[in-house]
Parts: structure tokens; C-alpha cells; sequence
């Protein structure tokens, strides 16, 4: 987890003690990004907080998930990771993939096949077909749309 400190961080946000105890912790700024620092000093950017799953106990990585995916199709395929509730292990993961980019059985048939932990498969049943992912205006993926089309699609 990436944390930042120096005089050019914020102080905090305006009226909101709760938001800013929450990204301040002892003048460090948490950013919610993940990352490794190479033998040279360069900090690389590896994945974000919110792109994590608390599945019985245990933090899965989407990023880690889509990687997979995409090193076992044919070509670079659209698609991407996200969570829903689930009442017996706090969260369970959700594929979600373009029409185009393959379909739900050979996606999960690639996951069965991967040698990651069974912990981080999705079940059978989480592979859900959009059009387009969402993304926000400024192009990045839209995170908290992603959650939603799986929550109606799951009917979590």
C-alpha cells in the first residue's frame, strides 16, 4: 500500500473529520494504490485497494484474476473483476466480459485450468455478459458500475 507524506499532501478534506481520518493516518496520505519499489528507487503502480476482495478472510487480488484470464485467451480480450456480497464467505468474485471477448463456459473452464488458488476462482455461475464494460468520463474503468451490473445480474 502505497502512503505519501510532505508538504505538497492535503491537510484533509473541508467539514469531513470521518473522510479525513480515514486517508490521513500519523500526516501520511493512504492512496489506495498498490505498488512495488524497484532497486533504482521507482515506485510502479501495481493495482488499487478497491480492486480487492475480503473472501473468507483472505484479500484476493482482481488484477491477479484478470491477468490470468488474459495470458490464456487467444487475444487481448475485454473484460474485467469485481465483487458482489455473499452470506458465507463476505464477498465472491464476478467476471465480467464483452460479448465478443469469449463466453461464460470457457472462461470458467480457463479458471478451473489456472493453477491459482481455488480460493480466487469464480463460480460457475459468476461470468456475466455486457455489451461494453462501464468506464467514466475520463476513460478509466468504472468501478462501482462494474459492481452494479454484477449485483443485478448475480440479483445479490
Amino acid at each position: 500500500l502505497i502512503l505519501v507524506k510532505g508538504p505538497n499532501v492535503m491537510l484533509g478534506y473541508l467539514g469531513r473529520a470521518d473522510k479525513t481520518a480515514e486517508a490521513l493516518r500519523d500526516g501520511w496520505y493512504v492512496t489506495g494504490d498498490i505498488g512495488a519499489m524497484d532497486e533504482d528507487g521507482f515506485v510502479r503502480l501495481t493495482d488499487r485497494l478497491a480492486r480487492f476482495s475480503k473472501i473468507a478472510g483472505e484479500m484476493v487480488p482482481h488484477g491477479v484474476i484478470e491477468d490470468e484470464l488474459h495470458s490464456r485467451l487467444e487475444q487481448n480480450q475485454v473484460l474485467a473483476v469485481t465483487s458482489v456480497p455473499d452470506e458465507k464467505k463476505g464477498e465472491k468474485l464476478v467476471v465480467v466480459y464483452t460479448r465478443e471477448a469469449s463466453d461464460a463456459e470457457t472462461l470458467h473452464r480457463l479458471m478451473m485450468e489456472s493453477p491459482l488458488p481455488n480460493l480466487w476462482k469464480p463460480g460457475r455461475e459468476c461470468y456475466v455478459a455486457v455489451e461494453s464494460l462501464p468506464v467514466l468520463g475520463t476513460g478509466k474503468l468504472d468501478l462501482k458500475g462494474l459492481r452494479e451490473i454484477a449485483a443485478a445480474a448475480l440479483g445479490t
